[in-house]
């Protein structure tokens, strides 16, 4: 989804590691500005910035401007970024240029909406089998997420990826029989059903063939003394 939003980054002189340190001490972090048919960039820009826009209800399907020290105004998306594993900070990002005019592929989350009849009245529990899916339009099209009512979902039926409304330019990827929301019974409830049924009072229990096994070969050693003493 575009928003009106500008961020501004610095051209890098060189690369490497040492300079990756100096611009994090800076209070930047470097990042790569590549796509639409151009050279890749080397560019310094503000963290704090980009982590906004990652946690934003977009998220990393956000197009925004990129404002790069006035010699280029593009719209961008972050496409791949790098955190620090203790601190969480950003700590490297990869920026790609988006024309407008151009279909794109991106994943889009998908939420739940209601509560299936299948869990109030069947003892069900609702499963999500996919949390997102990926798509194809133009860069104005992009949803900020899908929604899916399951209200009418009974025990063993399912909300597949075709039954999501595709408007404008969005094109679906993959298969549209995947599943991606259904109502199952619980674990407990499948075990009962499962287990063997008790036998009844007074029958008798089944002989172990071990032990059938046992009295065969006792019997025929008892003929077989027999015989000798004869």
């Amino acid at each position: 989804m575009r928003k009106d939003i500008t961020v501004a980054a610095q051209l890098r002189q060189t690369r490497g590691k040492n300079e990756a340190r100096r611009t994090r001490q800076r209070g930047a972090i470097p990042a790569v500005l590549y796509g639409a048919y151009k050279e890749p960039v080397p560019i310094a820009v503000d963290p704090r910035e980009l982590t906004h826009i990652l946690h934003s209800s977009t998220g990393h399907n956000t197009i925004f401007n990129l404002d790069v020290q006035g010699t280029e105004n593009t719209p961008v998306m972050i496409v791949d970024w790098q955190e620090d594993p203790i601190k969480g900070s950003l700590l490297h990002a990869d920026l790609k240029r988006i024309d407008l005019s151009r279909r794109l592929r991106v994943s889009v989350p998908v939420l739940t909406r209601g509560e299936p009849r299948g869990v109030k009245t069947q003892g069900g529990l609702l499963e999500l089998v996919a949390r997102e899916v990926e798509i194809e339009c133009l860069p104005d099209d992009i949803p900020e997420q899908f929604e899916m009512d399951v209200t009418d979902l009974m025990l063993g039926q399912s909300k597949r990826v075709g039954d999501l409304v595709m408007t404008e330019s969005m094109r679906l990827i993959g298969n549209p029989d995947a599943v991606i929301a259904h109502v199952v019974a619980l674990r407990g409830a499948e075990a009962e059903a499962a287990a063997p049924a008790a036998p009844e009072a007074g029958a008798a229990a089944a002989e172990p063939e071990v032990i059938k096994k046992g009295k065969k070969e006792e019997e025929a050693a008892k003929e077989e003394k027999g015989e000798k003493k004869k």
